[in-house]
């Protein structure tokens, strides 16, 4: 459903989430690890966020990345798949194809609305503090 880039922004998202819910900030490092990301592709996809202001990035040896309380009680999971990839699960294909709307619909077009709008209401409705309580909570888990 995501691109791969778009789990681990928001597995990393989730981690930091937790960390910063103990005023922690995190290493690259230590966000690869936790989300089970390679680290540089970690760092490019936190280069992102941060450039979107979806998360702060502080330098220097006692930098790392973090959320604030008030700001990670706003962040949607919306916005982390719009700053990584966009509004094209919104908008694609089931199947892939180029050229698939209302006019000349593929066979699942009309199903696949259906599963959109709930997908759209769910990522739109969900915060980043949700999520990350959850896991401190012990009631989900970031990795196998």
């Amino acid at each position: 459903m995501f691109s791969k880039a778009c789990e681990y922004g928001i597995k990393a998202m989730i981690y930091i989430a937790t960390q910063s819910l103990n005023h922690t900030r995190v290493k690259i490092g230590d966000v690869a690890k936790n989300s089970g990301s390679p680290e540089a592709f970690t760092a490019k996809i936190l280069g992102l966020l941060t450039k979107h202001n979806i998360v702060n990035s502080l330098k220097g040896p006692y930098g790392g990345f973090e959320i604030d309380l008030l700001r990670m009680k706003q962040i949607k999971i919306s916005e982390i798949v719009f700053a990584i990839d966009g509004d094209s699960i919104y908008n694609g294909c089931a199947l892939g194809l180029s050229e698939c709307n209302n006019d000349k619909p593929c066979p699942m077009h009309d199903r696949f609305l259906k599963v959109r709008t709930e997908l759209k209401h769910m990522l739109e409705t969900t915060t980043i503090y949700e999520l990350a309580t959850e896991l401190k909570s012990g009631n989900s888990v970031l990795m196998k």
